[in-house]
């Protein structure tokens, strides 16, 4: 699966995906009130529709590559 990052400005907004898309992780920066949130998933139209579907805005859905080292 390739990873997706859906970028938006969320001050106080938590975020439940119930569909085959997997959170990942956040970044938050608090002093801009922006947040930027992981996850795996088949396509970015996956992406962008649990979010709708949940009613959490973004600015953008990107590809991106998770980065974190393994164990």
């Amino acid at each position: 699966m390739n990873i997706y990052i859906a970028d938006r400005n969320l001050p106080g907004v938590t975020i439940e995906v119930g569909k085959p898309v997997r959170y990942i992780r956040s970044a938050w920066v608090p002093s801009e009130s922006h947040v930027m949130c992981m996850f795996e998933a088949e396509d970015a139209q996956a992406v962008r529709d649990v979010n709708e579907v949940a009613g959490i805005p973004f600015t953008r859905i990107l590809e991106a590559m998770d980065l974190t080292p393994s164990s």
